[in-house]
């Protein structure tokens, strides 16, 4: 067959009279190639399959099909006749079409699995000993369909990643983890968005559209609730304003903001009044307090003096209050009474190490969800991450929506032997997504009735109920943000603990202002959809930052970090949790039993 070209293609569809794209054309020498097809003959095909459907457009789509139903049955009526089978490149859409033709499925896998190291042998199947075609779908489409020749350019597996020790290692773990047995128990336990999808950001939305008197309006209306909280909590009449010079002790409101573009420090904290007390910013000086905690963006009530009306000297700090925890109608008080434990595990993006497209630690963790088989998984983004090299350097020719598709499908298709319920969380690093906080759940139309079933589309951030249980969910790197603009003295705690309950106590899951630079904000959704309806039974933000588990004010917060870290494998998390809260002599007793931080 001579060579192909693009213009070959165009000067037969303009014979035919056929509109065509680039994107389309493009589509058409990429079926040329892999099927071996000169640009006469598939103009040729396109047409007699086109006209027989009616005069269908030129459309992907429509080429999509036109492969399925004509290119791959000619192709495999060719082999046949040869009496061989030869390896070509297969693009993922077709390979996709194969996975899910079960009729077809103990004809093709050979010829389009790669043989891998190791292990990983295709089972062997005879007429004495048959295995379903469901089932070998199942467990061979996450490495079809993340196997590095599926990529355009093709991967080349990270050594680092597959070279890495620790493989399944406890890193940190929280509670009585000797016990309980790390495996789910396949309980159809429910999994939705607490305020239920009415009154959550289930769908994108148009941004960039904000005015600065609106962003005002938000933050002047977070100060003053939040300040109605503490004037009822510590109970004071009033607030004074904090530019009033007097010679008595008064008590202010205000935001806590630094006095210049750089990093707070002790001597640069402004306090901020509300527009109720003033509006106007003093310098806040905090030598006579004993300890204190302060970020930017952080709302508090201070106790002290202005004598000049130029700066206040602070000498008692009152922080936020936490809200209430969840509290179902029916709550069980005998402990006996509880179901058993939920298995929920959560791992976070990028699922590839930083020199490699290949997916190998999404495939790890597959077969680890496969092998433990929790009840609920929850997966962060990134799923294709903006800030991989390759991508960054532009050498991935692939679109990242098919990218992106293909990951959750492996998921979705890898995963579906388990019953494991699985939560998608986008983020801000996903490439393809919305680059907008809060941020909109992902869209997957194509997924099946059954798919949807077990599939919960979560926006970032959001509170989800499992069973009974609450779950804080946020894949925006908050500890870091907070982690590098938070000042302290004289607290005794560690700086993960305080920025935690930071977020409890100021309701928020960002309430930095402003915002890291990487954090595009829309003030009138994050008001809407951003701040906590409660105080979560348990909290993950994932975070670049050394994973941890612990204890906060009653919740248990837990970073598992990333799947991978840099060339190497990263960690994920998993929680035993009490899908119905418990009261202990009319005490509220967590529902998290144990958790655990382990190596991929």
């Amino acid at each position: 067959m001579a060579s192909v070209t693009a213009e070959n293609i165009k000067s037969e569809l303009d014979t035919f009279s056929i509109a065509f794209t680039d994107e389309t054309v493009d589509k058409m020498l990429e079926q040329c190639l892999c099927h071996r097809l000169s640009g006469d003959e598939i103009v040729c095909e396109w047409f007699a399959f086109s006209s027989s459907k009616k005069q269908r457009p030129l459309t992907l789509d429509n080429l999509d099909q036109f492969e399925h139903e004509i290119l791959n049955k000619k192709k495999r009526s060719k082999g046949s006749s040869k009496g061989s089978q030869i390896n070509r490149t297969r693009d993922i859409n077709s390979i996709q079409e194969l996975i899910k033709a079960e009729e077809e499925e103990e004809n093709l896998l050979d010829s389009y699995s790669t043989p891998a190291k190791g292990s990983q042998k295709r089972a062997l199947t005879t007429p004495e000993n048959p295995q379903s075609k469901r089932g070998v779908a199942r467990l061979a489409s996450p490495s079809l369909m993340l196997s590095p020749a599926s990529f355009s350019p093709s991967a080349t597996p990270s050594q680092k990643y597959s070279t890495r020790g620790g493989r399944g290692e406890v890193v940190s773990s929280f509670g009585v983890v000797q016990g309980p047995r790390w495996s789910g128990k396949g309980q159809n336990v429910s999994v939705e968005l607490l305020e239920g999808k009415e009154d959550s950001l289930t769908s994108s939305y148009k941004y960039m559209f904000q005015r600065l008197r609106d962003i005002r309006d938000v933050l002047t209306g977070k100060i003053e609730e939040l300040g109605e909280e503490l004037r009822t909590h510590i109970n004071i009449e009033e607030f004074s304003p904090v530019s009033l010079p007097v010679q008595d002790s008064i008590t202010v409101l205000g935001q806590v903001c630094c006095d210049s573009n750089g990093k707070l420090n002790a001597q640069s904290v402004l306090l901020e009044a509300g527009q109720e007390q003033g509006g106007r910013q003093v310098p806040v000086d905090l030598s006579e307090l004993k300890e204190f905690s302060l970020f930017p963006g952080q709302v508090v009530v201070m106790e002290g003096m202005n004598a000049s009306g130029e700066k206040f000297v602070a000498t008692k700090l009152y922080e936020g209050i936490s809200l209430p925890f969840y509290s179902p109608v029916e709550v069980k008080q005998e402990v006996d009474e509880v179901s058993e434990p939920v298995m929920v595990m959560m791992a976070c993006g990028p699922y590839t190490p930083c020199d490699s497209l290949s997916y190998d630690p999404l495939i790890d963790l597959i077969t680890i969800i496969n092998r433990d088989r929790p009840d609920v998984c929850i997966l962060f983004g990134p799923f294709v991450d903006s800030k991989h090299e390759q991508i960054e350097k532009n050498q991935v020719t692939e679109q990242f929506e098919t990218i992106f598709k293909r990951c959750v499908d492996s998921i979705v298709e890898g995963t579906k032997g388990t019953g494991c319920r699985l939560v998608f969380v986008p983020s801000q690093r996903d490439i393809h997504h919305h680059y907008i906080y809060p941020q909109p759940p992902f869209s997957l139309p194509n997924l099946s009735k059954e798919d949807t079933m077990r599939v919960t589309l979560a926006p970032d951030p959001c509170t989800l109920l499992i069973g009974n249980v609450t779950f804080g969910l946020t894949s925006t790197d908050i500890l870091f943000y907070m982690g590098a603009e938070e000042i302290s003295s004289g607290t005794g705690t560690e700086r993960f603990s305080r920025i935690m309950k930071h977020m409890l106590t100021q309701r928020s899951y960002y309430p930095l202002y402003p915002p890291a630079e990487e954090v595009n904000m829309d003030y009138e959704k994050f008001q809407q959809f951003g701040q906590m309806p409660l105080t979560p039974d348990i909290l993950i933000a994932p975070s670049e930052l050394r994973y941890f588990i612990k204890d906060v004010s009653g919740c248990v917060c837990v970073n598992p970090a990333r799947l991978t870290k840099g060339q190497v494998g990263g960690t994920y998390g998993r929680l035993l949790v009490q899908p119905n809260p418990v009261m202990v002599e009319g005490k509220r007793v967590s529902p998290c039993i144990a958790g655990q931080v382990v190596k991929i």
